[in-house]
């Protein structure tokens, strides 16, 4: 057993070209302007761009909150009721007022 390093699952992480986020279109373009007349440059502000682009960008809906995970959860809805009623049958009352 050697120390080789090829086989522990550490497959090198695939980042995105930085190069690739732009701030012009974005709040970050006025935070630039104001900087820059003060005489100032801030070299990450573009780190921050992916907030305001691609898949990122949309605003969570109301719709988006209230249903999330609706679909899963009453799938298991559905089967936990189904097990509850194969297992434990409701008792058919005769005589009930």
């Amino acid at each position: 057993m050697g120390h080789g390093h090829e086989h522990h699952g550490h497959a090198k992480m695939h980042l995105p070209d930085y190069k690739q986020w732009k701030i012009e279109g974005t709040p970050l373009e006025e935070v630039q302007k104001r900087l820059s007349h003060r005489g100032l440059r801030d070299p990450w502000l573009r780190n921050e761009a992916w907030r305001y682009m691609g898949g990122y960008a949309k605003p969570a809906t109301f719709k988006d909150v209230v249903f999330r995970g609706f679909k899963w959860g009453f799938a298991a809805f559905v089967v936990a009721l189904g097990i509850e009623y194969a297992l434990f049958p409701p008792k058919k009352s005769e005589g009930h007022h």
